[in-house]
């Protein structure tokens, strides 16, 4: 006799199904991308890549074409923000222009780029 599955065993099952989909595409965008935020263009190492997330252009995570033209990274910041306007776009509507294709909130300035003169001062 089979044994029947629990509310806990289903979870389970389909948190192991989503980490093993995203560890797949994960690492085939860390190998094509350049490690930084599409947004913020923050740099990231080893140390801090944890941080560095992959974003679903059109927000389907399971569009995941191997030239990796629906992924950019975005930094954890970054990504909650873009999913907040996209949450934000789906309830209240908008523009005609999708939040995908939407670039107008991108990051142009960096403020830490004289970081290294700054803390000489």
């Amino acid at each position: 006799m089979a044994k029947e599955l629990t509310a806990d065993d289903i979870v389970a099952q389909a948190r192991k199904y989503k980490d093993d989909r995203e560890k797949n595409y994960r690492e085939k965008a860390l190998k094509l991308y350049p490690w930084v935020c599409g947004r913020c263009t923050r740099e990231f190492t080893h140390a801090n890549l944890s941080e560095l997330t992959v974003h679903h252009r059109n927000h389907n995570h399971d569009d995941n074409p191997e030239d990796g033209s629906n992924w950019e990274l975005l930094c954890l910041y970054c990504h909650d923000n873009e999913h907040s306007r996209f949450e934000e776009e789906v309830r209240y509507g908008g523009s005609t222009v999708s939040v995908a294709e939407d670039h107008s909130g991108d990051a142009t300035f960096n403020p830490f780029a004289d970081l290294k003169s700054m803390m000489k001062k």
